[in-house]
């Protein structure tokens, strides 16, 4: 397979996909439920994904083209977050409402304040407006709150029972103070600068999630970071791991910090051994610690965003080491992901395969998918392809 054109993927069919069938003009934001051609499924809007769009629009703008109507898109995402998703008595932000905005659904996590905070910190960056580089700062420490404050999110289980911690708090803590640092400079929020907190989630990660004893990064693990012997204290899940390695490689890549790279890398090969289907090709949605059967019956299936995850990874890999491995898996996982997710016909990626590479059915969106993953592996590619200086040269 011949190296993929990132940016005309980009900028020639997923955006514009986006642009005809997701942006609602009537009620504003961003309708993400669309089947293969672009027709709609379901108007019901997830708030997240206002302030995943709003940042893919902005971002969109501040670095590859400052075009007025993906500036307006991502205004409009805002601005209907900003009119329907804030539930008043909490301030909390919903996860779902109705295409007009009446509330439907608010889940105990804060992903959506994470993404709105992006949202508004590229939001600052295109219009220089005070209010946005504040309201990225406060969504920030509501994520960060609600997050690591004791109490403030309901454990999955009795926590006094089986006390347990993720990493998903911790890796989206550091991206979200990446994107704020490359956005609003090293800000500070609740009194630490956004380095600081990237040091921490990598720390956390480091120490507490990952164990070289077992070539693997844990998805969950007890108070005190041991592997718990159940269906939840043994789930692995490679495409999130994934992500996490090419966070910390983007940090390595900025500080030129070998150490945080040697990091990335080694979790990005546990996890690639552990992901990787050798027999029918692409990242298996969740494996075992212990090689033991999985509850979860989706668990042998391809969804689209972890490839989107190692398509970066190795992209960022390969560049920065040279390695043949790297260059062998990353045009593995593009000519797997472009030829079996792809649509040459409607444009955009299908969502969701069976692990036989079979698409369980023929969604372009839902409140899950829509124009993040795959619009962001594109750009952060199309930016990569741009010569890296002072590789480390492994």
């Amino acid at each position: 397979m011949a190296e993929v054109n990132f940016g005309r993927v980009l900028l020639e069919d997923v955006i514009p996909f986006w642009m005809r069938h997701g942006w609602d003009r009537v009620d504003g934001g961003m309708i993400t439920s669309l089947d293969r051609d672009g027709s709609i499924v379901d108007t019901d809007k997830s708030i997240w994904f206002q302030g995943r769009a709003a940042w893919m629009f902005a971002t969109l703008y501040n670095t590859v083209e400052r075009n007025p109507l993906w500036l307006e898109i991502a205004e409009s995402c805002l601005g209907f977050l900003e009119r329907h998703g804030v539930q008043e008595a909490s301030g909390k932000l919903y996860f779902t409402v109705t295409r007009q905005g009446q509330p439907l659904r608010m889940r105990r996590y804060f992903y959506s304040e994470s993404f709105a905070a992006i949202a508004y910190a590229a939001m600052f960056q295109a219009s220089n407006l005070e209010r946005y580089q504040f309201a990225a700062i406060r969504m920030f420490e509501a994520y960060i709150v609600g997050c690591f404050h004791p109490g403030t999110i309901a454990s999955k289980t009795d926590s006094a029972t089986r006390p347990m911690q993720s990493i998903g708090p911790w890796m989206i803590a550091m991206a979200t103070a990446q994107e704020l640092r490359a956005n609003l400079g090293d800000v500070e929020v609740l009194g630490v600068a956004c380095s600081v907190w990237i040091d921490r989630c990598i720390e956390q990660i480091e120490t507490v999630f990952y164990k070289p004893e077992l070539a693997v990064l844990m998805e969950n693990v007890g108070a005190n970071g041991q592997v718990l012997d159940h269906f939840d204290g043994r789930q692995l899940n490679p495409g999130h791991a994934i992500e996490c390695a090419w966070f910390i490689l983007h940090e390595s890549k900025l500080r030129k910090d070998r150490r945080l790279g040697e990091l990335g890398l080694a979790i990005l090969d546990a996890m690639w051994e552990r992901g990787w289907d050798r027999e029918y090709g692409g990242l298996y949605y969740f494996r075992d610690v212990y090689h033991k059967p999985i509850q979860e019956y989706w668990h042998d299936m391809k969804f689209w965003w972890p490839h989107c995850e190692a398509i970066i990874a190795t992209d960022i890999a390969r560049r920065l080491t040279n390695q043949e491995r790297y260059h062998r898996w990353h045009h593995e996982v593009c000519q797997w992901s472009f030829d079996r997710f792809g649509d040459p016909e409607h444009g955009e990626w299908f969502g969701y395969l069976h692990r036989d590479a079979r698409r369980s059915n023929d969604l372009k969106g839902s409140l899950w998918k829509g124009p993040f993953h795959l619009p962001r592996m594109l750009w952060y590619c199309m930016k990569l392809a741009e010569p890296i200086k002072d590789p480390w040269g492994f």
